[in-house]
């Protein structure tokens, strides 16, 4: 899930500039997903998930670390993608809630990257997906996302690069 859960970080600490949406606002009158989703974070995180996905290839090779799902190019690709689109359509959805940029809304925080990534492994390799994230490793990344989540906010908030420790 590495490719997964790089982006998000990586995005909140080298993003800023454009935002995504341009600044427009959906026709509720709320912004489609604010300024804190820019270009420059959108594709910094991606990046850095698919970096950490080829390491995870190359570690494997050299290693041989058979326990560890078989990554691909798409694959990594698909899991740091469908992460920070399913944070985008998080804060789409947290906009038209009312609720403003840094404001809690638990579950949807905490697993927005895991729907993301494993609704777009679904729709463009679900084979990927079927054959290696088996049941306890979902039962696993349930377990650990939240965990991940928090420890990561906290440094984030400690470093300035977020304004909430959530």
């Amino acid at each position: 899930m590495l490719p997964a859960y790089i982006p998000n970080p990586v995005a909140a600490l080298f993003g800023g500039g454009t935002p995504i949406d341009l600044g427009r606002n959906f026709s509720d009158g709320r912004r489609l997903f604010g300024d804190g989703k820019t270009y420059r974070g959108l594709v910094a995180g991606i990046l850095a998930g698919v970096v950490i996905g080829l390491l995870q290839i190359q570690a494997q090779a050299v290693f041989s670390l058979t326990y560890l799902p078989a990554h691909t190019l798409l694959s990594i690709s698909l899991l740091a993608t469908g992460a920070l689109l399913g944070d985008l359509c998080k804060s789409f959805f947290k906009r038209r809630l009312g609720k403003e940029r840094g404001s809690k809304w638990p579950l949807a925080d905490m697993y927005d990257l895991v729907i993301g990534a494993f609704l777009l492994l679904l729709v463009i390799d679900p084979s990927w997906l079927f054959a290696q994230v088996t049941l306890a490793a979902f039962i696993l990344i349930l377990i650990l996302t939240p965990i991940l989540h928090r420890a990561t906010n906290i440094i984030g908030y400690l470093l300035k690069v977020k304004e909430v420790p959530w």
